[in-house]
Formats: C-alpha cells, sequence, structure tokens
C-alpha cells in the first residue's frame, strides 16, 4: 500500500490537499479524524517537517497547533524564523495513536508508514522548493536522509543535498518530554539557530 496512487500528478498544494484528504494508502485513515495536510506559503524558503500529527492536529485538521507548536512558535521566535514565512508539515499525514480510557496516546509511526505516505512529502518538496529543510525529530529526518540516519549524532549540522540544505533537531515534543526542559529547549534553540544562520547567510 502506497499514497502513490492518491498524488495526483502537476496538482499544486492546494490541490494536493484535498486529494490527500480521499487517501487510504495505509491503514491510518481507519481511526484518524481527518488528513492533516502541511500548510503555509507555496514559496517558503524554509519548510519544516515533523513526525505526524498529534491529538490536538487531528482534532482541529492542522500541522503544529498542540503544546508541541506552541513550544515550536517560542523557539521560532527567539531563533529569528517567522512562522509566517516557514510551510510546516509532517513525515505520517494522520494520527497513530491507541486509546487508553478515554485518551488517545501518540504511537510512533512505523517504517511501513512512514514509506507508504513518502510521496505526500515529496510532493509538497517538489512544490515548495525550499532553500532549508528542517527534520523535527527521528521519523522526519528517516523520511528525508534516509533509514540510517540518526539524529541524536547528526543533530545541528548542515548537510548540503542535491535539492535543498538539511538540518536535523529533536521534535518539540520530546524538549516537553524531557526531564531536563531548559537544557533540551536550548538544545533544540541551537539547532534552529543554525537554520537560522544559513538562510540568513544565503
Amino acid at each position: 500500500m502506497s499514497a502513490a496512487d492518491f498524488v495526483p500528478e502537476r496538482a499544486d498544494l492546494d490541490e494536493l490537499r484535498q486529494a490527500a484528504c480521499g487517501c487510504r494508502g495505509c491503514e491510518l485513515y481507519r481511526n484518524a479524524t481527518q488528513t492533516v495536510f502541511g500548510e503555509g506559503p507555496p514559496d517558503a524558503r524554509v519548510v519544516m517537517i515533523g513526525e505526524q500529527p498529534g491529538d490536538h492536529e487531528d482534532l482541529e485538521g492542522h500541522p503544529f497547533v498542540g503544546p508541541a507548536g506552541r513550544l515550536l512558535d517560542r523557539a521560532l521566535e527567539e531563533a529569528g524564523i517567522d512562522r509566517d514565512t516557514v510551510y510546516l508539515t509532517n513525515a505520517v499525514k494522520h494520527f497513530k495513536f491507541t486509546e487508553r480510557g478515554k485518551r488517545r496516546i501518540h504511537k510512533t509511526p512505523g517504517r511501513t508508514e512512514i514509506v507508504a505516505c513518502g510521496p505526500w512529502l515529496t510532493a509538497e518538496l517538489a512544490r515548495v522548493r525550499p532553500e532549508m529543510v528542517v527534520c523535527l525529530g527521528a521519523v522526519a529526518a528517516k523520511a528525508v536522509l534516509g533509514a540510517d540516519f540518526r539524529v541524536t549524532a547528526m543533530r545541528g549540522q548542515v548537510l548540503e543535498l542535491p535539492e535543498f540544505r538539511a538540518v536535523a533537531t529533536m521534535h518539540p515534543s520530546s524538549v516537553l518530554r524531557d526531564p531536563d526542559r531548559e537544557r533540551a529547549y536550548r538544545d533544540f534553540l541551537a539547532d534552529l539557530a543554525v537554520a537560522s544562520r544559513e538562510l540568513k547567510s544565503a
């Protein structure tokens, strides 16, 4: 199974977003409230890629609107990156979770789901054509930089790819879960600052 059968050729971002609502490329659509596609300027200089929608995003239909999104907003402002100029998306477009009572608990997407959803991300990057891609967390990094990529070893480094430069860092939700949140936030902010400097020097 793959999203490839659902991705229209020569479609713009709005058309891709509409088509993604009907995606059945993996089983995640069955339990998710809706597809959460990327949002932002079609000519954004930077694309930020997370893992998957969370509970808030699944209910509201927009990426990065929950607690992790608010932390990302703060870090972007401090790093000197205007969120309004960023295209925000996720490697996987449906919320994967397990139910615990009335709560829906996040589950990490598997490799099969990441690969199945890959055609949507490829199409987004092809339409936006960013100068810089920031991978937020291991799932995003593996989707863009390969299955063997390790965020812990390579975070904050600028990688030159044929189509764009890339920087990987932790997901903002990881900052929120870290026992030493202040240190984790400083490290996260430092990685975003690397991307900011690259953009300003281009």
